[in-house]
C-alpha cells in the first residue's frame, strides 16, 4: 500500500484544496493529512478563520482523505512520516526544496498549485468586502448624525 502524507492549514476550504487533495490521492492508495493546529498557525503568523476541529471534520468528509492528524511543529514531520509508514511526502510547489532533507525516508513530491484560487486571495476579497460595508455604515451613521444635529 502506498501512503501519501501532506500537510496544510486548509482554512476556508475551496476548489484548490479539493483539486490538490485529488492529485495527492492519485499518487497512492491512502492519503493522510497533517493539519496545522490553530496554535501552530499562530506561530507561523497565520490567522485562521475556521477552527481546527471544524477544518479537521471538513477534511475527513472529503472522499480523497483517509485520515487526519494534528501538526504542532515543523520538526515533527520525520516522525509522522515514519509513524504513518509513508511512501510519499507531497506538498504544493510553493514549498519546492523546503523538505528535500526528508528524501532519505520517503519520496518527496511538489505538486503545482491550482491557478487563480488561494485562501490568501479569498481572505483579501473578504476583507475588501468588509471594508466596503464598514465605509457604507460609517457614511450612513455620519448622515444620521448630521440629521440629528439639525434637530
Amino acid at each position: 500500500m502506498t501512503t501519501v502524507v501532506t500537510y496544510g492549514t486548509f482554512d476556508l476550504f475551496h476548489i484548490g484544496h479539493v483539486r490538490l487533495l485529488k492529485r495527492l490521492r492519485d499518487l497512492g492508495d491512502r492519503l493522510v493529512v497533517g493539519l496545522s493546529s490553530d496554535e501552530f498557525n499562530s506561530v507561523k503568523g497565520k490567522n485562521v478563520i475556521i477552527p481546527y476541529e471544524d477544518r479537521r471534520e471538513i477534511l475527513l468528509s472529503c472522499r480523497y482523505v483517509d485520515d487526519v492528524f494534528q501538526e504542532n511543529s515543523w520538526e515533527q514531520k520525520r516522525d509522522d512520516l515514519q509513524r504513518e509508514n509513508a511512501s510519499i511526502f507531497a506538498m504544493g510547489d510553493d514549498w519546492i526544496g523546503k523538505f528535500d532533507d526528508l528524501q532519505d525516508v520517503v519520496k518527496v513530491v511538489y505538486l503545482p498549485r491550482t491557478q487563480n484560487v488561494s485562501t490568501t486571495e479569498l481572505k483579501t476579497v473578504i476583507t475588501q468586502i468588509y471594508d466596503e460595508k464598514l465605509r457604507e455604515i460609517r457614511n450612513v451613521a455620519s448622515h444620521l448624525n448630521a440629521l440629528i444635529d439639525k434637530l
